[in-house]
């Protein structure tokens, strides 16, 4: 297994326009064997995968009269169409952009995956937490927000 310092090493080798055409980023630690006997491990892969496929429906439907199939074809047109945001959720957009510098790129994956976010909760309108929880899986593993 790798050190902290050999990951960050290493993935400071990944250039900058590399890193923006990845959507999410995720870093999982090492469970413990007591984590893994635990009885209640969370949702369900069935009822994940039910989840998936409603939202992956409300796309079709969203969808039907473009070129495209899912959230993460939108171009920036569809973005702005289909990602509107509430005066709040400008607002933490906003100040992700301007304080992390984020790329105009990185900025308009997460929107993507603020809307996908809220189609697996079954809802119209994308929500703060929608974009903090899409804000989080831009978090590079030196925690910045990439």
């Amino acid at each position: 297994m790798c050190s902290e310092y050999e990951r960050k090493r290493y993935l400071n080798k990944l250039s900058g326009p590399l890193i923006d055409r990845i959507d999410m980023f995720t870093f999982v630690s090492p469970s413990k064997y007591s984590d893994i006997k635990k009885e209640n491990m969370g949702e369900t892969s069935s009822a994940i995968k039910k989840r998936v496929s409603i939202a992956r429906d409300i796309q079709k439907t969203r969808f039907k009269y473009e070129s495209i199939n899912t959230n993460s074809q939108m171009n920036v047109k569809l973005i702005k169409r289909y990602c509107e945001l509430d005066e709040k959720c400008e607002s933490i957009m906003k100040k992700i952009f301007t304080n992390y510098k984020i790329s105009t790129r990185a900025y308009y994956r997460i929107l993507k995956v603020s809307r996908t976010i809220a189609d697996l909760k079954n809802r119209e309108n994308i929500l703060q937490e929608d974009i903090i929880e899409a804000i989080n899986y831009r978090k590079f593993i030196n925690g910045n927000i990439i």
